[in-house]
């Protein structure tokens, strides 16, 4: 199923029922007065947090939504139903917008539920409107449209560490390395155009599309790789050395970073060399290597022809994901 992580919809609350006019019409009673009962009101629309990354793609074939309306009243006084209230299912980290009033909320947890729309109030049946100067009244009131908008729904991944870099840096690679994960992996940049997630010992990872410089300007895949870097707590920074120079590759993705958000640069941070198995001048790399450790905390070197390679990246992943709590 294709990954979607913008869409807009269109929800409605129901309606309310309306009032009705009915008279008491019993043996042995007469005149016996209004009988009409109230409108029941209008169901709710409400959004829902679930644990469920690609639910948007389910709505691409359906941008409608509607919750029931309230029934109309009935007589001897029977208050109409109210109409059934609608769920609407969105990812965790889903950003909802009201394009009618601009309201924004944000869905961080599981089962977290959020009023979107409020359901119409129903109308007056003609017993409402019975006084002591008015005991016959021939009135009853409509129930009220439920409110209605456009929703422009956004999802930021929620995940414990996130893979950055370069276009074929190698994330997906070794994201299959770490997890279950069976994400594309190819020989030429923008393989993954889409995030894909897996699961090591517990911790979520998560490979987003590549970043290319002027991302935060909108290039390449521009935000589409940003934003779901928001929420993660450790970034692992792949640097190949398929680039000439290491040092400038490391910095402009922290540019770019910076210029998006700069927060993101407050994160816990690891550098991992990969592509190790490319020829290259060994004492040249280790001066970069020596260079990027003054910038980051911890550096290692990666190829994944060596199993042991990448257990010991999984060790200090999960070192740091632990010292840093991210559960």
């Amino acid at each position: 199923m294709a990954f979607i992580d913008e869409l807009t919809i269109y929800a409605k609350a129901g309606d309310g029922g309306g009032g009705v006019v009915r008279w008491r019409h019993e043996k042995g009673i007469e005149l016996g007065g209004p009988a009409g009962g109230d409108g029941g009101r209008g169901g709710h629309v409400y959004a829902k947090a679930v644990r469920d990354v690609h639910l948007l793609a389910r709505y691409r074939a359906i941008k409608e939504f509607a919750a029931e309306r309230g029934e109309n009243g009935g007589k001897k006084s029977l208050h109409g139903a109210n109409g059934k209230d609608l769920d609407i299912l969105f990812p965790i980290g889903s950003i909802i917008t009201n394009k009618k009033t601009g309201q924004q909320i944000s869905l961080y947890e599981e089962g977290e539920r959020v009023l979107l729309l409020s359901g119409g109030q129903g109308g007056r049946g003609n017993e409402s409107f019975k006084s002591s100067v008015n005991r016959s009244p021939q009135k009853a009131t409509p129930g009220k449209p439920g409110e209605d908008a456009e929703f422009y729904i956004e999802v930021e991944l929620i995940a414990d560490i996130g893979l950055i870099g370069f276009p074929n840096a190698g994330k997906t690679s070794i994201l299959n390395a770490l997890s279950n994960a069976r994400g594309k992996v190819g020989d030429y940049p923008f393989t993954t155009l889409e995030p894909n997630l897996g699961e090591c010992f517990g911790y979520i990872i998560a490979d987003v599309p590549g970043l290319v410089e002027g991302a935060a300007e909108g290039k390449g895949l521009g935000h589409k790789f940003l934003r779901h870097i928001r929420r993660t707590k450790i970034l692992v920074h792949l640097v190949s050395l398929e680039n000439d120079d290491l040092l400038a590759a490391y910095k402009t993705v922290r540019k770019e970073l910076k210029q998006f958000d700069p927060v993101l640069l407050e994160k816990k941070e690891i550098v991992v060399i990969t592509k190790t198995d490319i020829t290259h001048d060994v004492a040249r790399l280790k001066k970069d290597i020596q260079k990027l450790k003054k910038l980051a905390p911890i550096v290692t070197t990666v190829s994944l022809y060596d199993d042991k390679d990448v257990q010991a990246l999984q060790k200090i992943i999960l070192k740091e994901a632990a010292e840093k709590d991210v559960l």
